[in-house]
């Protein structure tokens, strides 16, 4: 994907080329976010990658009051589009009884949150809005990794500061949800 291009297609004044020079740019990558949070989900989750891609596009490109500064910003605002309707589908599925069913997700590649509170995705959401309080940063770089599939340097970039700090932000992050997510709070 080309970086210049999609800041360059954000920053366009038109919205309709704008949102069709911008699709098949982003697209790909969307779609690659998606799929991993869909794995991580359980057999049979109803909401599935493309849909998911889909939805959060129409809500990104929706957003006429937002100054887009680049690709590195869209994608941060398409991680909080993603994460909300993951959130809200979860809401809707579990509306009789929270937890039930409950998926066990892993913020990355061998760190699960099971013992007592099970690491679903209602559990996460609660726990980085828990987190935001705390240490707004580490909650977004939580955010923009987790939901945004964000790589650090680009997280770094995004949000103005060196990699060194956002690498001890998602270790401390880590740390702290894992605490969260293991207690009673």
């Amino acid at each position: 994907m080309d970086k210049k291009n999609v800041t360059k297609i954000l920053n366009d004044s038109s919205l309709e080329r704008r949102d069709a020079q911008l699709y098949p740019l982003v697209y790909d990558n969307l779609h690659l976010i998606a799929e991993k949070l869909y794995a991580r989900e359980k057999k049979g989750h109803t909401l599935q990658p493309t849909l998911l891609v889909n939805e959060a596009y129409m809500s990104l490109v929706d957003q006429d009051h937002i100054d887009w500064k680049g690709r590195s910003h869209f994608f941060a605002v398409g991680a909080q589009a993603i994460r909300r309707i993951l959130v809200d589908h979860a809401r809707k599925k579990n509306a009789n009884k929270r937890g039930a069913g409950a998926q066990r997700i892993d913020l990355e590649e061998g760190i699960a949150y099971t013992p007592e509170k099970e690491g679903n995705l209602l559990d996460i959401d609660e726990a980085l809005e828990h987190l935001e309080r705390v240490h707004e940063r580490q909650a977004k770089v939580v955010e923009l990794k987790f939901f945004g599939g964000m790589k650090m340097q680009e997280i770094a970039d995004e949000l103005g500061v060196s990699i060194k700090t956002i690498e001890i932000d998602w270790k401390v992050a880590k740390a702290w949800l894992k605490k969260f997510m293991q207690s009673d709070i």
